[in-house]
C-alpha cells in the first residue's frame, strides 16, 4: 500500500481538518444517540485530535523524512494543542457552547500525543 508521498497533500488534509473542526466548533451539535453516553464527547475530542495529529505528522514527515522523530512529535504536538486551545476560546464566543474546558483540553492534548505517536509505524508507507 502507498500513500501520497507529496507534503502539499497532508498539509492540505490537515487544513480541510482544522476547517471542519471551526465550523464544527461554530454552531451547537447534537450528538448522534448511539454516540450519546457519558464523557462521550470526550472520546470524540481524543479521536478528531488524533487524526490532526496523524495528518500534519504525515506531512511533517513527507517534507524531510530523513528529520529527527523527537522534533516530529514535538511539533506535531505543540502545534495541534494550540488549534485545540483556540478551538476552545472559540467555542466560549459561539452563543449556545462551553469553552476552556479542561477535561476537553485533557482529551485533545491526549489524542495529539496519540495521534503523533501512533503515526510512526505507519511511515513507512510514505517512504519514496
Amino acid at each position: 500500500m502507498r500513500l501520497p508521498t507529496h507534503p502539499g497533500v497532508w498539509f492540505s488534509g490537515f487544513t480541510i481538518w482544522f476547517i471542519v473542526l471551526w465550523w464544527l466548533s461554530s454552531g451547537v451539535r447534537e450528538t448522534p444517540e448511539v454516540l450519546d453516553f457519558r464523557a462521550s464527547d470526550k472520546v470524540l475530542h481524543f479521536g478528531w485530535f488524533l487524526g490532526g495529529a496523524g495528518l500534519l505528522s504525515a506531512a511533517l514527515f513527507t517534507r524531510n523524512p530523513e528529520g529527527s522523530d523527537r522534533k516530529r512529535i514535538l511539533i506535531t504536538v505543540i502545534v495541534v494543542f494550540l488549534v485545540a486551545v483556540l478551538d476552545e476560546y472559540h467555542q466560549s464566543l459561539v452563543p449556545g457552547r462551553h469553552g476552556n474546558d479542561p477535561y476537553d483540553l485533557s482529551a485533545d492534548l491526549l489524542g495529539a500525543i496519540a495521534g503523533a505517536l501512533i503515526f510512526r509505524p505507519f511511515r513507512r508507507f510514505l517512504k519514496h
